[in-house]
């Protein structure tokens, strides 16, 4: 791979390149932290090489992100009660929001939001309010974006029918088969509950839910912390910005905040919980209640449980596919984390009634 640190210097940064080091620990890209000489210090901002089997036209990515840029960087300025930071793009020597090497793939920069830390659990019930209040306060920016000004970045992320049909293809014939009782298991969990995988896409051809800005994966790695105050001050990795369903997002804040033991857990230790689930809902909807509708509130369980089982069957049709999308650092990762997912997808189906309950509870105040 071409040296990050030459990659570097091809944008224009108010300094000289000091250091670039790896930074971070995501599924997706290459991501480094680059230091650059400052008048008062040391900069920090962030370099990224996109992955080009997640994101095969990166063009359209960075479109997505002036365009959101445009939309709410106005409106933050206007109303400075919140602090909330959204990344500034950095331009390129060639004047272009990104860069191509030699290899052609495709680099961009970001500046670093300073101050701020980020989670792989939850810590605190106040920290999970905090956790819906963020994700709320975005919702409540972009919902009035006009959704065809944004591309589809990644046609059918989101959509489970097609990740199913998807996997029961590979699973015909898959580059490697494995017959372990771990992957048996994924089998039977799945062909248990494909007739749920239609529920959120049924509801939006029915016109009950609506097509409109997202943010695609706001999971609780993707939220930054203040160190200062712990509040939630930033959604990050804003890659899967495109038009979609509200509950995807909202689907995805709860599976990811509510199972406190993380993604990458002892399966005995995997569980929904409920008083996260209440903390982020009480953060949450007060944000959204202006443009939420009886059919928002009624599909959030349907959402936080299709997203568990969603996530354990990509988890799982990568490990069938030999791990090319989903980035591991031992064997059978991805086949761990499908088996976490799919025990948090049974406790969540184990709790279906106290979940409604905790949503009728805040649609009724």
């Amino acid at each position: 791979m071409t040296d990050p640190a030459a990659i570097a210097r091809q944008f224009v940064f108010p300094g000289a390149v000091l250091t670039v080091d790896e930074y971070g620990s995501g599924n997706v890209n290459d991501t480094y932290l680059v230091r650059v000489a400052g008048g008062q210090g040391t900069l920090e901002f962030i370099l990224q090489r996109l992955n080009p089997q997640v994101f095969p036209d990166p063009e359209r990515i960075m479109h997505n992100l002036r365009v959101l840029d445009n939309h709410v960087r106005p409106k933050l300025l206007a109303d400075p009660g919140r602090r909330w930071e959204l990344p500034s793009i950095i331009p390129s020597l060639n004047g272009a929001d990104y860069f191509r090497d030699q290899d052609g793939a495709f680099w961009r920069v970001q500046t670093f939001i300073a101050d701020t830390q980020t989670f792989d659990t939850i810590v605190s019930v106040a920290q999970a309010e905090e956790a819906g209040r963020a994700l709320g306060f975005f919702h409540g920016l972009i919902h009035d974006l006009p959704v065809h000004l944004l591309h589809d970045t990644l046609p059918g992320f989101h959509v489970t029918p097609g990740y199913l049909a998807a996997y029961e293809a590979l699973a015909a014939s898959p580059p490697r088969p494995d017959q372990s009782e771990q992957a048996l298991f994924c089998q039977r969990f799945i062909a248990e509950r494909k007739e749920t995988a239609e529920v959120l896409e049924a509801a939006r051809l029915r016109g009950e839910l609506l097509s409109c800005p997202i943010h695609g994966d706001p999971k609780l790695a993707n939220i930054l912390f203040a160190r200062d105050t712990g509040q939630a001050i930033s959604l990050i990795d804003l890659d899967t910005v495109k038009p979609g369903l509200l509950h995807y997002d909202i689907g995805d804040c709860l599976r990811s905040c509510c199972n406190a033991a993380g993604e990458e857990a002892d399966l005995a230790e995997v569980s929904f919980n409920l008083a996260y689930c209440g903390a982020i809902l009480r953060g949450y909807l007060p944000q959204v209640a202006s443009f939420f509708s009886v059919a928002d509130y009624r599909s959030i369980y349907d959402a936080v449980h299709l997203i568990a089982f969603e996530l354990g069957l990509r988890f799982f049709s990568d490990h069938l596919a030999g791990d090319v999308y989903f980035r591991i650092r031992r064997p059978g990762q991805n086949l761990h984390r499908a088996m976490v997912q799919f025990a948090l997808c049974r406790s969540i189906e184990t709790q279906e009634a106290e979940i409604k309950n905790i949503v009728r509870d805040f649609q009724k105040a």
